[in-house]
């Protein structure tokens, strides 16, 4: 739409306070992991592309985004060489991404050096994917970071952007996070790089981690029902949490994201689809009850699961093998953040008495936290299940290792039976380490029960201890 660039730059201007001298206001003092990936893609790219960063609704993009703008001025980029503009903004977006560069261009002349664009989700700029590759191809002085929230499922698949751009992947906060945001003040556990060291870990030295360990446990369960997005951690309430992950994080989804990006008529049967995936957290889906009881068809119930999944409230995880196996298998779902489901069923602390509900919320934060670190490793992850009801949760590949899983949030020792499919998985693949994720601090360690030919195979972690030093070891990672 031609709109006049006076009126478009006015609205940069209210969007680029550098341009009048003023600072970035009201920014954390904190950082997430991913800055400091970010950070190295902005300063010295490894390679000329553009950076996506992909995150759901609220999960703190536009915060990176500015968080990297105040520190390029703090290195001396001059402020007209910056830009940010967001496409959820209704004048921007009807301008289009040229008019938007020219009115910049207008009132900030360029100045010595490279050109940095922020284009904050960028879902609703027309024709996204052809025009960053066509910038990343012929525009070899900008620098582009642009963000989508719900990056349009046909086009992202025309435009796969294969050495165009770069993705970091902005998950909802880490146990680790949470811990930061919020100042917990508790006692100093061992910086870990790798879960394989506890392996090697002393008797003294795992009885120091159980005892140092045990404040961390309630914050976790705090955790679990608060969520991961930077806006309810910190909320004092844990109703009004709830709420607002419901109202402003989950709702605006399924009904504005869906209807004004992918053209979702049918917003009833799309909420309660996701009503029944909050229902079935981390269970096989079931496309015949499914469609069946919510009176949709099977191609209608697999849209909108991909659509979900686009817009990252879910995630997917397949059965373990290949070819066959994972074509006719059924796959799991989880949802993004544990807190998804008590907000949207509120159901509040009520999940802490209820044992099964409980260790449906850790595993998928133990899975979530293991996605995020891993997932720029090109690991494969899925579940593996055998005879019977022989299952074990998570399956990493990482090339020729294989790396399970069992996630047993309960009161009291796991047994043998519990954990007979982590047994026969690590006889039939000759695994060399697996875990199993527990509740009890004083589980750290060695599996001593374990049957004699996979007993110093397998290793006990408290899901509070595993979730932190997954989220810390993501923060180290994009240190170095």
């Amino acid at each position: 739409m031609d709109i006049a660039l006076d009126e478009i730059g006015a609205v940069l201007g209210q969007f680029n306070p550098w341009w009048r001298g003023e600072p970035v206001a009201d920014l954390p003092p904190w950082h997430r992991a991913a800055w400091h990936e970010l950070q190295r893609w902005v300063a010295k790219p490894p390679a000329h592309r553009a950076i996506l960063v992909s995150g759901a609704r609220q999960v703190g993009k536009t915060t990176l985004l500015l968080q990297s703008i105040a520190q390029l001025l703090a290195d001396g980029v001059p402020a007209g060489n910056i830009l940010y503009a967001t496409f959820d903004h209704p004048i921007v977006k009807l301008a289009g991404i040229e008019r938007v560069l020219k009115a910049w261009r207008e009132r900030e002349p360029k100045r010595e050096g490279p050109e940095f664009l922020f284009l904050d989700e960028a879902q609703y700029l027309t024709g996204w994917g052809t025009w960053i590759k066509h910038q990343v191809d012929f525009a070899k002085s900008r620098r582009i970071v642009f963000t989508g929230s719900a990056m349009p499922l046909l086009e992202a698949a025309n435009e796969s952007g294969v050495g165009r751009w770069h993705t970091i992947r902005l998950a909802t906060l880490s146990f680790y996070e949470y811990v930061q945001i919020k100042k917990l003040k508790l006692p100093a556990l061992p910086h870990l790089r790798s879960l394989m060291e506890i392996f090697g870990s002393s008797r003294t030295e795992l009885v120091h981690i159980r005892e140092s360990a045990v404040p961390y446990l309630g914050h976790f369960h705090e955790y679990l029902i608060r969520g991961g997005f930077p806006q309810t951690a910190l909320v004092e309430s844990i109703t009004q949490a709830q709420r607002l992950l419901r109202e402003d994080i989950v709702d605006k989804v399924l009904k504005r994201d869906m209807t004004a990006i992918f053209g979702v008529r049918h917003v009833i049967e799309l909420e309660r689809t996701f009503l029944y995936l909050c229902m079935h957290n981390g269970g096989l889906v079931d496309f015949p009850a499914l469609c069946s009881n919510l009176e949709v068809n099977r191609p209608t119930a697999q849209r909108f699961i991909d659509l979900l999944e686009a817009t990252h409230m879910i995630f997917r995880l397949l059965p373990f093998g290949y070819g066959k196996e994972v074509l006719r298998g059924r796959v799991k779902v989880y949802l993004a953040d544990p807190a998804i489901g008590p907000s949207v069923l509120m159901k509040g602390k009520a999940i802490l008495e209820d044992a099964t509900a409980l260790g449906v919320a850790t595993e998928t934060a133990v899975i979530k936290h293991l996605f995020t670190r891993y997932y720029s490793r090109q690991i494969r992850f899925s579940f593996w299940r055998g005879k019977g009801d022989q299952e074990v949760d998570l399956v990493a590949e990482m090339g020729d290792e294989i790396v399970p899983f069992e996630v047993k949030y309960r009161e009291g020792k796991t047994g043998s039976r519990e954990l007979r499919g982590l047994v026969e998985l690590c006889r039939q693949k000759s695994i060399e380490r697996a875990y199993v994720v527990t509740k009890s601090m004083d589980d750290l360690g060695m599996w001593k029960e374990a049957p004699k030919d996979v007993a110093d195979r397998i290793m006990r972690v408290p899901a509070a201890l595993l979730c932190y030093w997954m989220g810390e070891a993501e923060m180290t990672a994009g240190l170095v």
